[in-house]
């Protein structure tokens, strides 16, 4: 659907609650070594425990442990300065552009017509996409989050993620009946060469709704490092 369109550094590790010292006491080594004895019985050391942070603003729902937001990881939105434009209105990172200026280019050779749907999308942007859209189809957030990431946990906020259709089947831009087309067929066989992977796999543990047409690069060691804990979640 249009109002979906897509446009990431995800390092969030788990806090653990601090340990409480115990007070120094100042007895001979015989004593130290019975007290430290019965305290260790008494007292046996306390399992870290992992705190749940606090709900984000306008989203009834709370961060998971591994930092995720109703099954998306957070993102850093990418600087102006690091973007450069492939179309009209439309941003990417330099890497991720040539590469896929490259993979079109091999496509076309190919007789595929790969189009450009979206790329870059702002936090900004990414926020009147989820919550508008969100009041306008009566969704609860869990419901918006499985076709549309939070504010601020979209892979299109990186720079290395686009959207891709056919340009011979416009009408499964956006839809899951994009699988169907020559582009998609084209993109299993041959994006893996120029970096590029599908995000969200039909059935994938993220619980986010399959996307054939959401495909983000990770042939640099920025975008790895960027990806590197949706990747792990998926081993």
């Amino acid at each position: 659907m249009a109002d979906d369109i897509p446009v990431a550094t995800r390092t969030l590790s788990p806090s653990l609650t601090p340990r409480r010292r115990a007070p120094m006491l100042l007895l001979g080594a015989g004593a130290v070594v019975a007290v430290g004895t019965a305290a260790a019985l008494l007292f046996p050391r306390p399992i870290a425990r992992l705190v749940t942070p606090p709900p984000l603003p306008g989203l009834d729902a709370r961060l998971s442990s591994d930092g995720r937001l109703l099954g998306h990881f957070p993102y850093q939105e990418a600087e102006n300065t690091d973007l450069i434009s492939i179309g009209p209105g439309v941003l990417m990172n330099p890497d991720a552009a040539d590469a896929l200026s490259r993979m079109r280019r091999a496509a076309d050779a190919d007789g595929v017509d790969l189009r450009v749907l979206s790329a870059f999308r702002s936090i900004d942007l990414q926020k009147q996409i989820f919550f508008e859209v969100k009041s306008e189809r009566n969704q609860s957030a869990r419901e918006r989050a499985q076709v549309s990431a939070p504010p601020g946990f979209s892979e299109h906020s990186t720079g290395f993620a686009v959207d891709l259709g056919d340009g011979r089947r416009p009408e499964t831009n956006l839809a899951q009946s994009f699988d169907q087309t020559a582009a998609y067929r084209w993109l299993q066989q041959h994006a893996n060469r120029f970096h590029f992977t599908l995000s969200f796999p039909d059935g994938n543990v993220q619980g986010v709704s399959y996307e054939p047409w959401h495909w983000r690069f990770e042939g640099s060691a920025e975008a790895l490092k960027t990806f590197d804990a949706a990747q792990r979640f998926h081993r």
